[in-house]
């Protein structure tokens, strides 16, 4: 048996009890000579028994003290969120009669392209409320006002989805011009868009800026002061149609040359505050000019970059006036209840007054910012550089530019390991001593995240092998409790068996200090990181660096005096209030941004692999800073007990399936997608002979669960008739209406009646000639509804060469294969198109083999009207349960080979 008295034990990283510190009242003071936990006698000591009575948290008061803090700080962000208007609205706006716009465009119905709810009755009733103002603007001494009804017609392509063209043909752009009388060389330009998808009132998308962007028009046409520039308001009806309106504008009117700037409302989501989340391209005035003029601010360079990121699959006009016009803008977005966009449920009376008085008080200020500025003259002298820009509970925005937020990142990166290698080289240190405790360390939290995210993801995907998935799409808080109890609970037990096991012996309050170095460390190479890729959001990392260890600095004669005393915890945890609060902010815009998108990013994406990463990223975060309270606290037996009984209860409820994905409820709609197109199928042979022919209601589901939880309402659909992509076919030979078979792999087909639309489409091959330079050039001539989509794919060794669309170059998608997206407005000719294909090159362009050169399918969309409705689509759509929003239509498929 080893005497504590005579036999020595190795030393673990900090030597033992009694060689690192002796006890309470020795002469090297509580912690030793050394405050680090570092004594430079090296002389071993009897064994003590710690004594942790003055040193340490109890378990029960710390672990109460970091979840009030937390749910304190939760509290907070939602209030700001609620708080729509901060003090009384300026009087300016009128949010009451911009409701009444936004009733009255909404009553009209959804509004595809080319219907008459968006080209006929729409228009009349925005040109009509334009009228009332230009009457006003006669009589008035300062402005005048212009309108100008467009309808061009053009084409471009894009690399959204993966890439493919866009052709438009005679779509609706109300174009408004206000300026000094005598006119104006430089404008600036509001953007909203009237039309919608098919099936959706389009309330928030995008009625509502369209209605706040009427009430501004107004405001500023009453205004008693004149105006220095001029400002366009672009009413534009085709923005769901891929930004085909937008397109028109910026390349087409003239106008648009004198363009300098603009601001862009959209949504994606229903209600709630506007944000900006995308500015530029470079050209700091702009932020500048909001962050001076808003009187609401909300803005965040974060959410500019995740969305320039790409990962979010939406886009906005933005992208237009950005690429094709070469201008810099501001994009505002409502973000809130994304679950309904796009659905049945975005109705008007979802939307708040005091969201529209907020929006409107922000355009109205910033326009009018902007219309009496330098910078809009000039814009080049300003255009150079990017801000780094975010607010504070809706009530500040900071913004600097991104060069003064680089060296400010480095001078706290310098600060850090200025204060860190002091540590180092304290007399107790020397040697490298600290060093390799401080790496022993950084390996031991790294390995706490690893477990904790290995360990959730496991549960991740067990919870979708038992067919669970989605349960948070309706019950978010039970995602957080599930992933969150596994990762917070697996961290907290790697440190704790580290604690137990490798660090016995160890003074406790000396660890803590140490894993608090290791969070100061981990987010200081972050924020380096961040800087050197020149990411502006790296004020994020920079502001968790500088707070934590500003706030280490002021406590540490308080550490140094009383250890880990309550007074300690309560002022620490005030030092940390500031960067928490910001990014638990920003943690609620991400989910509430990407938990919507899961029920419509496809069946291939795993939306549970992604949310259990999103909320282990997030305990992670949250966590950084309280690790070393592991090390500070006497026992972490009930909180590990917690964490585990947490985790039982709420798995048990998910995999018995009480937590439903979906809900019908009219307060709280959390609807399933679900899109039905009633078609008929024509496939041609090369020598244009009907070689088969199908009709059926193709069904494509737009979240991860497919149509398990529908099929007990329709047992029709059943895996039976699931349908297999046909690799010989442009698309797998199924009426794609954007170019998403990527996202979405599991359809069903159940046979059903012909379809038989009042305007079948008439596709003619018009023309075939061998050009001199070895290539076969097709014209054809198309007629049908207002939406249509075109496929063309090569045959093996022969390829697209160029064609009438666009730039003339050929834009494929991600699987090699070429789309077309047509849509029109009304009275639109006949579309004409012609591409140029080169043989495969052992055989002549007159020997085009048994399958021909390409093949090549039209298909139409009948999403208005008489024609969009059938019995069979009726019927089906009156099984589904109320938590599901069926978007249906009718199509047609035909293959032509050549």
């Amino acid at each position: 048996m080893e005497s504590d008295t005579t036999v020595r034990r190795i030393k673990p990283p900090f030597g033992t009890q009694s060689d690192v510190a002796p006890g309470h009242g020795s002469p090297g003071g509580r912690y030793g000579e050394d405050y680090n936990g570092w004594s430079g006698s090296g002389v071993s000591e009897p064994k003590r028994k710690p004594d942790v009575s003055l040193d340490l948290l109890r378990e029960g008061p710390a672990t109460s003290l970091v979840c009030v803090f937390i749910l304190l700080l939760w509290a907070l962000v939602h209030l700001s969120l609620q708080q729509l208007v901060i003090g009384k609205p300026s009087g300016e706006f009128n949010a009451e009669r911009a409701r009444q716009h936004l009733e009255r465009i909404v009553n009209v119905g959804p509004r595809p392209v080319g219907s008459h709810e968006n080209e006929v009755l729409t228009v009349d009733y925005l040109l009509e409320q334009i009228e009332k103002v230009r009457a006003m603007t006669e009589v008035g001494p300062h402005l005048q006002l212009s309108v100008d009804v467009q309808r061009p017609t053009g084409s471009f392509s894009i690399d959204f989805l993966g890439g493919f063209t866009s052709f438009y043909d005679r779509v609706t752009n109300i174009v408004v011009r206000l300026e000094p009388k005598g006119g104006s060389k430089h404008l600036m330009l509001a953007n909203c868009h009237f039309d919608t998808v098919a099936n959706s009132p389009g309330a928030s998308d995008d009625a509502v800026s369209c209605a706040v962007m009427l009430e501004v028009l107004h405001s500023l046409a009453n205004q008693s002061t004149p105006l220095r520039h001029g400002v366009i308001f672009l009413f534009n009806g085709a923005e769901e149609n891929v930004l085909q309106a937008s397109h028109g504008f910026i390349t087409q009117h003239p106008w648009a040359k004198q363009v300098r700037a603009f601001i862009n409302l959209e949504a994606a989501g229903v209600g709630g505050k506007e944000v900006v989340f995308q500015t530029g391209p470079e050209n700091p005035w702009l932020v500048q000019a909001y962050v001076h003029a808003a009187k609401h601010p909300f803005a965040s360079v974060v959410g500019q970059e995740v969305f320039q990121s790409g990962i979010i699959p939406s886009d906005t006009d933005f992208r237009i006036y950005r690429d094709f016009g070469n201008i810099p803008g501001i994009d505002l977005a409502f973000i809130e209840n994304g679950f309904i966009y796009h659905t049945k449920y975005d109705t008007a009376d979802r939307i708040l007054t005091g969201s529209i008085q907020r929006a409107g008080d922000n355009i109205l200020a910033v326009l009018k910012h902007l219309l009496m500025s330098e910078e809009l003259a000039d814009s080049s002298e300003y255009r150079h550089g990017n801000m780094v820009f975010f607010d504070v509970l809706g009530m500040v925005v900071v913004a600097y530019p991104a060069r003064v937020g680089t060296i400010l990142n480095y001078m706290v990166a310098v600060a850090t390991f200025i204060y860190l290698a002091r540590k180092a080289s304290q007399p107790g240190n020397r040697g490298g001593r600290y060093v390799r405790n401080l790496a022993c360390a950084t390996v031991v939290a790294l390995l706490g995240w690893l477990v904790a995210f290995l360990s959730v993801l496991i549960v991740a995907v067990l919870v979708t092998l038992l067919g669970r998935s989605m349960f948070w799409y309706t019950h978010f808080y039970a995602s957080v409790c599930l992933y969150g109890s596994v990762a917070t609970g697996k961290m907290v037990l790697v440190h704790t068996l580290a604690k137990n096991l490798y660090y016995r012996g160890v003074r406790m309050v000396e660890l803590g200090d140490l894993y608090l170095d290791v969070s100061l460390l981990l987010w200081c190479c972050s924020l380096l990181w961040m800087t050197y890729r020149g990411l502006c959001s790296a004020y994020v990392p920079m502001l968790m660096v500088a707070f934590p260890l500003l706030t280490k600095l002021l406590l540490a004669n308080e550490f140094k005096n009383r250890g880990a005393s309550l007074k300690y915890s309560v002022l620490y945890l005030a030092g940390l209030a500031l960067p928490y609060l910001h990014i638990m902010f920003l943690i609620w815009v991400v989910f509430e941004i990407f938990t919507p998108i899961m029920g419509r990013s496809g069946t291939e994406i795993p939306p549970e692999v992604v949310l259990a990463a999103l909320v282990t990223i997030a305990t992670v975060f949250l966590s950084s800073f309280f690790l070393h309270f592991i090390y500070l606290v006497r026992s972490t037996k009930w909180f590990l007990a917690g964490t585990g009984s947490v985790f039982t209860i709420v798995f048990l409820l998910v995999s018995s399936g009480l937590l439903f994905p979906y809900s019908g409820s009219p307060d709280r709609p959390r609807p399933k997608r679900v899109f039905l197109q009633h078609t008929t199928r024509t496939f041609y042979d090369v020598h244009g002979h009907v070689e088969a022919r199908d009709s059926g209601v193709w069904i494509n589901s737009f979240d991860y669960t497919g149509m398990q939880h529908v099929t007990p309402h329709v047992p029709q659909i059943h895996d039976g008739v699931r349908t297999n992509c046909r690799e010989d076919r442009p698309f797998c030979g199924f009426p794609w209406f954007l170019p998403v078979k990527f996202l979405s792999k599991k359809n069903w087909y159940l046979p059903a009646p012909d379809v038989s639309p009042s305007s079948p489409v008439d596709f003619r091959l018009v023309s075939k000639e061998e050009t001199g330079w070895g290539t076969v050039k097709m014209t054809f001539s198309v007629k049908g509804p207002s939406h249509m989509s075109l496929y063309l794919m090569p045959h093996p060794g022969a390829s697209l060469s160029t064609w009438s669309f666009g730039d003339g170059t050929p834009q494929f998608d991600l699987s090699g294969e070429y789309f077309v997206f047509y849509s029109h407005g009304l009275d639109a000719p006949t579309w004409t198109f012609w591409f140029e294909i080169q043989p495969p090159r052992d055989r002549p362009p007159s020997a085009s083999g048994p399958d021909g050169m390409i093949s090549v399918a039209i298909s139409t969309h009948y999403f208005f009207g008489e024609d969009q409705k059938t019995p069979r689509l009726e019927e089906l759509l009156s099984r589904f349960p109320s938590w599901a929003f069926p978007s249906s239509w009718v199509s047609t498929y035909d293959l032509y080979r050549y």
